[in-house]
């Protein structure tokens, strides 16, 4: 976990949204900097130890090689300057973190009606 230069996606493994916006990262992250970890795994609770487990679930991580880490919107910026093309958007987000803040904050609210939305979507074959 961890290599050289990697940046750690942690994710709800249980959340089908969280899941396809995981799988839309790694699909758009060509250099590969991008490790995606389950925040129910035993290495994630290592990683993210000073958190509590209700604080560690209650959004996404992003741990930096350095071990700097962003949670919830403030991790938007940072995981999209990765991602080649998404340089400008994640400039805005950095500029207005309110911004990343609220967005991130109406998926998270809506994860329920969005999940099953996708999961609808999934049954009739036209989903991710």
């Amino acid at each position: 976990m961890g290599g050289a230069g990697r940046y750690v996606v942690l994710y709800d493994a249980d959340c089908p949204v969280c899941r396809a916006l995981l799988v839309w990262l790694l699909r758009r992250d060509r250099a590969h900097r991008l490790e995606p970890l389950a925040l129910q795994t035993p290495e994630a609770a290592d990683l993210l130890a000073d958190l509590t487990p209700a604080e560690r679930m209650a959004s996404w991580h992003l741990v930096e090689p350095s071990g700097k880490r962003f949670s919830g919107g403030a991790a938007l910026a940072p995981v999209l300057s990765l991602l080649p093309g998404w340089g400008v958007p994640a400039a805005v987000l950095e500029r207005l973190p309110w911004l990343a803040d609220r967005g991130y904050g109406l998926v998270a609210a809506h994860r329920s009606t969005l999940s099953a939305a996708l999961r609808a979507t999934r049954r009739r074959g036209t989903g991710p």
